[in-house]
């Protein structure tokens, strides 16, 4: 039996591929050695870390070739512990590793990346490729990009197994219509791995492959991927790259050579390094017309090629350069301008510090940010207006939205959840204005608030029981105040069993619950039309049978709908909305009832506020940049015309120290709130003799996000 190798590779991260791999290489049937291959050339070391032998690889690793151990029956071969090694290793080295093998060893290659020079020794000898691809829209769309790309290499369809795998148990197309879609067969269906029927389906997948019949190797790939990214051994030219004018369409002469990027300029203040970007982001626009990209964002088949174009013209750029000190340092210059190129330019490394909540932009040459609570200046800059508005592009291209002079502002939200505005002429006079509000990767949590100090455990203790005894929460507080992030964290203690709807112009909001349905606003086409607006979506959700409705912030007449939720069985409900005080959250919700449109006397709407609205729970930014709960009120009735509150506790500001910290303590305001009967009727625990516990805080330490 001669050598039998399977290269497995995910049409997208996350997938599965690499547990596929490490599958089939104990469960494939061999008379030999087994081995399976981390192909990874980004150094994620995912086989390494799973099977414990990190260590064991890099005893004697000789630099530029593959590492093996062995591990009982397996032996795990590792190409590549960091991305310097795979930009070193050469294809002769894996040629020569894989002709040393025994001819009846069974290989098994996890290759995030197939297209890599190092990797091509393997798919030439590859007995089948499997194709990994989750049965979602993204999914397919994903897989036509790598089984179109793989047909471009020379792979036929006869050495591809295409395999559905419904990891998350997230199944949105049927195999039959995937194969309709994609005019390919699929190989194989495989259920999530916990799934009764995973053993069963996994074990007719290993027949299925090891039934492959042995094929001749891949003698020659095809002219186009015979020098494949990731072969860094170009030959040198003897002069660097030199800047020279783009010419894709729209260049204008004011934005010059890197209309696109944040150039450096050619001053006497710029680095040796600077200048090298600057070189290498001329010898990108000089072969790729990125105006043309940034309109098909989009398009997943274009944006996997113009990635494939940009890291094949940073590596021939590179490997000429005799200025590059080493492997660490060219990898640092490529990636920099290629997440610049690619991504949102000058702002892309601001987006990495954890400690910035907010960017924004006042044209091209003003970028700010929040850092702790303070706003500062950078130094980053764009080059011109024009390159602010790819960016801002870029962002609301793949949410279907539009910027325009027609529609001249946008609400949008970037892949991590974080906030976007942008608004250009004619109503932006100083160039097109970008703001960002970030939310952290990390949901800020109940320990989180308790933890800066942002509220006392006493109180998110009556605020958890509040929730579980459905009452309806209103979270009132300024801009930037934490709205936001205090409605997360209250949304935790909503049970599991609750069926929750969330409604919101740009989705932000985490809940952590397994059933819920969210819903996000949609502005109005070029044409006007198609606008569904957040009381469209409240209405909506009504027939949706909800057992809460969270809104992440009331503007206008959907507070009218909101109210009638809150009063007709849907009890447990939050919302927010901009306000300084709990009396004046109540004066902006009558305000939003009337932009309703409909004629309904004051009384009546008070009413309705006084029936659905049980605690309002006050959110400030204070003076020094922190964020914190002041208050809680409780809504007891109508007297009158009135609606009256009690508030139930409030934080006492006692002036600030030394280093600008504000003071002040947390006090319960002696009264008995009225809701504790509702706890004790629905059986929720809760002590009230905590509530008038409440510790003092002594400095207002909070930086939490909004």
């Amino acid at each position: 039996m001669s050598l039998r190798v399977f290269v497995v590779v995910g049409a997208k991260g996350g997938v599965g591929a690499s547990s596929i791999a490490m599958q089939l290489a104990e469960r494939l049937p061999s008379s030999g050695p087994r081995y399976v291959v981390d192909a990874d050339l980004a150094g994620r070391r995912s086989l390494a870390i799973s099977y414990d032998v990190a260590k064991e690889l890099d005893l004697g690793r000789v630099p530029g070739s593959p590492a093996t151990v062995a591990k009982g029956q397996l032996s795990i071969v590792e190409l590549a512990r960091s991305y310097e090694d795979g930009f070193i290793i050469s294809p002769e080295a894996v040629e020569e590793y894989v002709a040393e093998l025994p001819e009846n060893a069974l290989v098994v290659v996890d290759a995030p990346q197939p297209f890599a020079a190092t990797v091509r020794p393997f798919i030439m000898n590859a007995a089948k490729v499997v194709v990994i691809s989750e049965p979602t829209l993204l999914g397919v769309g994903s897989a036509h990009a790598m089984l179109s790309a793989l047909d471009r290499f020379g792979v036929t369809p006869a050495r591809i197994a295409f395999t559905l795998y419904d990891l998350r148990n997230s199944s949105e197309l049927r195999a039959r219509e995937i194969q309709e879609s994609l005019k390919f067969t699929v190989a194989a269906e495989l259920p999530p791995y916990r799934d009764r029927n995973w053993p069963r389906a996994f074990g007719r997948f290993a027949e299925t492959l090891s039934a492959t019949p042995e094929l001749d190797a891949i003698v020659t790939l095809r002219p186009s991927a015979t020098n494949p990214i990731g072969d860094r051994r170009q030959a040198r030219r003897p002069d660097p790259i030199r800047p020279e004018p783009a010419n894709f369409p729209g260049a204008s002469p004011a934005s010059g050579k890197a209309a696109i990027f944040a150039m450096r300029g050619s001053g006497a203040n710029v680095t040796a390094e600077e200048r090298l970007k600057t070189e290498l982001h001329a010898a990108m626009l000089t072969k790729i017309d990125f105006l043309a990209a940034a309109r098909a964002h989009t398009d997943a088949q274009k944006l996997a090629d113009l990635r494939q174009q940009v890291d094949a013209i940073a590596d021939e750029f590179l490997a000429s350069r005799k200025d590059i000190t080493s492997a660490e340092h060219a990898s640092r210059i490529r990636h920099e301008v290629i997440e610049e190129a690619l991504g949102l330019g000058p702002l892309e490394s601001l987006l990495h510090e954890p400690d910035i909540t907010e960017i924004m932009v006042n044209g091209y040459a003003n970028i700010f940010v929040e850092r702790r609570g303070r706003i500062e200046r950078t130094a980053k800059q764009f080059v011109d207006d024009r390159q602010v508005r790819l960016v801002i592009e870029r962002i609301i291209a793949p949410l279907g939205r539009r910027l325009d002079e027609s529609s001249p502002m946008v609400d949008a939200r970037l892949p991590d959840g974080s906030r976007v505005n942008a608004i250009v002429a004619p109503l932006a006079i100083d160039g097109p204005t970008l703001t960002i509000r970030r939310f952290g990767t990390k949901r800020f949590g109940v320990d989180d608030l308790i933890k800066s100090n942002s509220v006392t455990p006493p109180v998110m203790d009556f605020l958890r029981a509040a929730v579980e005894a459905r009452l309806n929460i209103l979270v009132s507080g300024g801009t930037g105040s934490g709205k936001t992030t205090l409605l997360n964290a209250l949304s935790s203690y909503i049970p599991k069993s609750d069926r929750i709807v969330t409604i919101e112009d740009a989705a932000e909001l985490k809940l952590e619950q397994p059933h819920v349905v969210r819903l996000e606003s949609r502005p109005a086409n070029i044409e006007g039309k198609g606008q569904i607006t957040i009381r469209d979506l409240v209405r909506n959700s009504l027939r949706m049978r909800p057992d809460r409705i969270v809104v992440g912030e009331c503007r206008g007449g959907e507070a009218l709908d909101m109210l009638q939720a809150m009063n007709t069985g849907h009890d447990g409900s939050l919302t927010t909305v901009h306000a300084n005080t709990a009396r004046d959250a109540l004066s902006r919700v009558e305000t939003m009832v009337l932009m309703a449109g409909f004629e309904l006397p004051v009384r009546a709407i008070r009413e309705q506020v006084a029936g659905a609205i049980d605690l309002i729970v006050q959110v400030s930014r204070m003076r020094d940049g922190s964020r914190r709960v002041i208050g809680v009120s409780e809504i007891v009735g109508m007297e009158g015309d009135v609606v009256t509150m009690q508030e139930l506790v409030r934080f006492n500001q006692r002036g600030v120290d030394a280093q600008g910290k504000v003071l002040g303590e947390f006090e319960p305001c002696g009264v008995q709130p009225v809701c504790l009967a509702r706890f004790e009727e629905l059986g929720v625990a809760y002590d009230p003799i905590t509530f008038q516990q409440v510790a003092p805080i002594r400095r207002a330490e909070a930086a939490w996000l909004r």
